[in-house]
């Protein structure tokens, strides 16, 4: 494992940072995490070398605005000695936020359920223009210093879900930051905050912690024929993923990248990768590959889904990231065999009150997107080509 240091510290962080959003589930219900699964995965890493593990209030929560399990789970994963060996991550959350005091309320919530006395990094929680609203009103800069004089958070930083590029400077020159959490890989260079935003972040001295590298997963699998094969021609012996990966790190200003790994294939793969992959080694001619991988993906992506879930669950029971997946998977495709099986897939397995076709247009789930997806258009799509 590599390591690289925060800017405004001498503390070494794990190029590769454990998310504990998409652990391994039971029935696949999010609230019902398989304990010992995911007690085996997150042990494995830290004994490898992983030293940054990364969770929330509402990671594995059965409604996006409650409080959800992947904390506690945290908290009891770390015992035995594993809370010393890790510097902790969780946010925040503004939702949550009705008064200033519930900001003590809820970090002395979040400092139990985890089971600790301190975070190591606190984020302020998924903001965008709303949500950095409710934050300031709260006066959240009082609540910040006050909880790091006593002790209870070390390092201060924020994440962002916006697509204005003036409010992510604005949040940015708003406070001392230690650092920020954007989502960055080579699709979203100039979404959200951006290759924009990331070089602005580095100038000011912040650390960069990257999440939705692999963008919900997309980037790792199921890519276009065209865009396997640039890959392949260029590497055979590297997966998607692990040049997703390997483009992040190349970037020199990139301290930790957050993976929601949930297999032992899946986290040993990104190991090895993040063994050997070393800032500003991609040569001319690998550039020029992602950029040819990434323009044939731009062409064919319908919905700029993460599968996050905070859009879930719906109020009449539609499977949004669901519908969404099977949306972009059938448009990956050209050969219309491919195209014929993913939409029988979808018509087998997207039924019911799941199906897009039961959208009443409340809109709740719009109120929630990070991505900023115009949720029910799109839902009207997903019933009009996939029927």
């Amino acid at each position: 494992m590599q390591y690289r240091k925060m800017p405004k510290s001498d503390e070494s962080l794990s190029i590769l940072g454990f998310g504990c959003m998409r652990l391994p589930v039971i029935d696949n219900k999010p609230d019902k995490i398989d304990e010992e699964k995911s007690i085996k995965l997150l042990r494995y890493a830290i004994d490898t070398g992983i030293n940054y593990v990364d969770t929330a209030l509402p990671y594995h929560s059965a409604l996006a605005s409650q409080p959800g399990e992947s904390e506690p789970f945290v908290g009891r994963a770390l015992q035995d000695g594993y809370r010393e060996k890790v510097k902790l991550a969780t946010k925040l959350s503004p939702w949550v936020i009705k008064k200033p005091d519930d900001m003590y309320y809820y970090l002395d919530f979040q400092l139990g359920r985890l089971q600790t006395n301190y975070v190591d990094y606190y984020l302020l929680h998924a903001i965008n223009k709303d949500y950095w609203k409710i934050f300031i009103e709260n006066d959240v800069f009082t609540f910040l210093n006050k909880a790091k004089n006593e002790g209870k958070i070390r390092k201060i930083g924020f994440s962002f879900h916006d697509s204005s590029i003036e409010l992510f400077k604005e949040i940015v020159d708003a406070y001392d930051w230690d650092f920020c959490q954007i989502q960055y890989n080579y699709m979203d260079v100039d979404y959200q905050a951006g290759k924009a935003g990331f070089d602005y972040a580095v100038a000011k001295g912040l650390g960069i912690i990257i999440m939705e590298p692999l963008k919900g997963g997309s980037l790792a699998a199921n890519l276009p024929e065209e865009a396997e094969n640039v890959f392949k021609n260029e590497n055979p012996d590297r997966t998607p993923a692990e040049w997703s990966l390997r483009w992040l790190w190349n970037h020199e200003s990139v301290q930790v990248v957050l993976s929601g790994m949930n297999t032992m294939e899946q986290l040993v793969e990104n190991m090895n990768t993040a063994d050997t992959a070393l800032a500003n080694t991609f040569s001319e001619s690998e550039t020029e590959c992602v950029e040819m991988v990434r323009q044939i993906l731009k062409q064919k992506v319908k919905v700029n889904c993460t599968a996050c879930g905070y859009c879930m669950p719906c109020p009449v029971g539609v499977n949004i990231p669901k519908n969404f997946l099977f949306y972009n998977e059938y448009a990956r495709f050209d050969n219309e065999k491919t195209k014929f099986i993913t939409r029988i897939m979808f018509l087998r397995q997207v039924k019911g009150s799941a199906h897009a076709s039961a959208c009443v247009d409340c809109g709740k789930c719009e109120e929630h997107c990070p991505q900023d997806i115009p949720i029910r258009a799109k839902l009207k799509e997903v019933v009009e080509v996939l029927g």
